[in-house]
């Protein structure tokens, strides 16, 4: 069954929305000066004669305090965002060194073995196929698969015998259709959680050099005892 490389996909970050949200809390700021600076010249140079009308005083005033008060709830909610992060790192730390299962179009390979998880909807072959940066193909498997779970084990050689360097390679899996079609299995990877990053906003979950939001990951192992 021949099984075509996955196309290549841009993973999008939260930078420019981060950024954003910096930009308009600055422009809020300045904005809240710019009014009170206004404000108070309006009031010292206001004719005797004519003064300011109360309504519009008043509403200058509100308008004034609402500012302020956007400020200072745009600030505190950034700091409970941080503080929320922050504690989500901590809480997330205990998962290191566990076996966890998460979905990705990657596998990653750690001390030479890597495992792929799927559902085959009947029995059959099933197609592997494990692919480098460029888009080559370096590994492939074919599984005689039964209806429901089964999962695939790589020992990290390519099609020569060489064993690959440890990382995250892509992967992709297929059944074929009736019409001799190939048809894309959904699946998870296996692997040992390494370590927890907090970048762009967002608490990540590190398994070898394969990096996945929380929201990927559909198990962990229990701990060891010891």
């Amino acid at each position: 069954m021949a099984l075509a490389a996955p196309n290549a996909t841009t993973a999008a970050t939260t930078t420019a929305a981060t950024a954003s949200s910096g930009s308009a809390l600055t422009a809020l700021s300045g904005n809240y000066e710019t009014f009170l600076s206004l404000l108070m010249t309006q009031l010292k140079n206001q004719d005797p004669t004519n003064p300011l009308d109360t309504n519009e005083f008043t509403s200058q005033l509100v308008q004034f305090a609402s500012v302020e008060q956007q400020i200072a709830t745009n600030r505190s909610l950034g700091q409970l965002i941080d503080l929320t992060q922050s504690g989500q790192v901590v809480q997330s730390s205990a998962m290191v060194g566990r076996q966890v299962e998460v979905t990705s179009d990657k596998l990653s390979l750690q001390d030479g073995q890597a495992t792929v998880k799927f559902t085959s909807p009947t029995d059959g072959p099933v197609a592997i196929a494990v692919y480098g940066a460029n888009g080559a193909k370096l590994a492939d498997g074919l599984v005689q698969a039964s209806t429901g779970p089964n999962q695939w084990n790589w020992n990290g050689r390519n099609g020569q015998g060489t064993l690959m360097r440890d990382g995250a390679y892509t992967v992709a899996v297929a059944s074929s259709n009736a019409d001799g079609s190939a048809r894309a299995l959904p699946f998870t990877v296996v692997g040992t959680a390494t370590g927890v990053e907090q970048k762009d906003s967002a608490v990540r979950l590190q398994v070898g050099g394969l990096t996945v939001d929380f929201k990927a990951v559909k198990s962990v192992a229990p701990a060891a005892a010891k």
